[in-house]
């Protein structure tokens, strides 16, 4: 059969390389948007690619601004822990510092009302010697250089007695005890003890401490023993 003869003139046609496939129409000859790439794959649209990168972000800020908030949530926890923590340690040592305290003032008050008997019977001894008890006094008597005149037994004795009583109310006062005498004063029950009544000078009204029979003794400011004393009646 004869072939078909092309007319003068026209362009030979355009010869494909062996296993090219053919294209068909613009779209073949350009990729655009869901175009095959040369491995077979397909090119994902801009777009698209934009818009899974924003979404990743946005994840990760939410991440961080969940971790943030974890963080700050424990640091405030872990900070009201060491505020009380701190306050319970303050209360411990103020109420230790003030259990010390009246334990040492305990001591001190039993350890003065112990000794206050002692004392008043030291003073008993010195009174009947005529041995004056005011502290200046018993210190003259019973201290300084050994006197060159000869004393006797009693005098002796009596001074050492004296210097014995000085000693100890000497340390009592170190203490913070004290003595105190109300004579002259009204008489009040919270400070004396009342042994007995008696009429008074006609100058002196009634209710007035007239004689004290024992001095009273005071530690930090509270009555360790109240003063014996008679009041005019």
């Amino acid at each position: 059969m004869t072939s078909a003869r092309r007319p003068a003139g026209a362009p030979d046609e355009e010869r494909r390389p062996a296993g090219a496939p053919e294209q068909v129409g613009e779209a073949a000859a350009r990729p655009g948007d869901g175009a095959l790439l040369p491995d077979g794959g397909k090119k994902a649209p801009t777009e698209a690619q934009g818009g899974s990168e924003d979404e990743s972000a946005a994840a990760v800020d939410a991440d961080l601004d969940a971790l943030l908030a974890d963080v700050r949530r424990e640091r405030d926890e872990y900070l009201e822990i060491a505020q009380r923590a701190r306050a319970d340690f303050e209360n411990y040592r103020k109420r230790a510092a003030r259990d010390a305290q009246d334990a040492e003032r305990r001591g001190k008050t039993a350890l003065a009302r112990e000794l206050l008997p002692a004392l008043d019977n030291l003073e008993r001894a010195l009174r009947a010697a005529g041995i004056d008890l005011e502290p200046k006094t018993i210190a003259d008597q019973g201290g300084g250089e050994r006197p060159s005149e000869e004393v006797s037994a009693h005098e002796a004795l009596a001074r050492g007695v004296a210097l014995v009583y000085g000693e100890l109310r000497e340390a009592l006062e170190r203490a913070g005890v004290e003595t105190y005498d109300p004579t002259g004063e009204r008489f009040d029950p919270t400070q004396h003890e009342a042994l007995s009544v008696r009429t008074g000078d006609e100058s002196v009204a009634a209710g007035v401490v007239i004689e004290t029979l024992e001095k009273g003794y005071r530690l930090d400011g509270q009555v360790l023993r109240a003063a014996r004393v008679v009041v005019s009646e």
